[in-house]
């Protein structure tokens, strides 16, 4: 479980978050929609250690971010928007390394990537240079990195920006096969048809605040409307934050 509590966080005189707080349950996929420059990725960066608040926490699984930085993060797997791979180095060798970076050691080390590469189907990608994926390739290489060591949850910053069609399909079977299996799921997407399909709770952010939380269909209760692109935008146009 995931926990955001009155989070705080400016840069010079720029509020990026304003006491926002939240909580993503195992066994569910919690989105976060927001505009541009709402919070959404300061958060995600808070969740990951790279930001430290200025007030307020944040705990994965009950341990504190802040406090106990790599006993948090060795509860959380990382899809970062940005699929940045070593390409010179083949996909295993990039899981490999990332095994390592969570202190997997040994015959442990090996059979958690064997397992990962069989269960994202990437055998025949394992020993190539990771030079020349494509975007879809590349995507399955950082899934890997980011599940390596088998954690309880994830956090994604706009997974499927940039990828086709069935690479998209593809990421989502994963993510549902997450949620059955238990874990917490938390990713901020701008596609309000991948969220209203997949998630089972929502987070409004706007100005740094909550301004809505609650499944699609609740949001879209709220607002007055039928489809959570249209709810969305009411919700964010009003000054007021709406807790449902």
């Amino acid at each position: 479980m995931i926990e955001v509590n009155n989070l705080h966080k400016s840069f010079a005189k720029v509020k990026a978050l304003d006491g926002l707080s939240f909580t993503a349950k195992d066994g569910e996929i919690t989105g976060i929609l927001g505009p541009n420059g709402a919070g959404k990725t300061t958060c995600l960066r808070t969740l990951y250690g790279l930001l430290k608040a200025d007030e307020g926490t944040a705990t994965i699984d009950g341990i504190n971010v802040l406090e106990n930085p790599l006993a948090a993060r060795k509860r959380l797997g990382i899809f970062p928007d940005k699929f940045g791979l070593y390409e010179r180095l083949t996909a295993y060798e990039q899981i490999d390394y990332f095994a390592s970076l969570h202190g997997l050691q040994g015959k442990a080390k090996h059979q958690a990537i064997e397992t990962v590469i069989k269960d994202l189907e990437m055998t025949e990608l394992a020993h190539r240079r990771t030079a020349g994926f494509s975007q879809g390739q590349r995507m399955k290489v950082t899934l890997a990195q980011a599940l390596v060591h088998q954690p309880k949850n994830f956090v994604l910053d706009e997974p499927t920006r940039g990828l086709d069609v069935m690479s998209t399909r593809v990421l989502r079977n994963y993510l549902a096969r997450f949620r059955e299996n238990g874990h917490c799921i938390l990713f901020s997407s701008h596609v309000m048809q991948e969220v209203a399909a997949l998630c089972d709770r929502v987070v409004v952010v706007a100005n740094g605040k909550l301004a809505a939380q609650g499944t699609p269909a609740e949001l879209c209760e709220l607002a007055g409307e039928k489809h959570l692109e249209e709810a969305f935008v009411k919700i964010i146009g009003s000054d007021e934050g709406v807790a449902a």
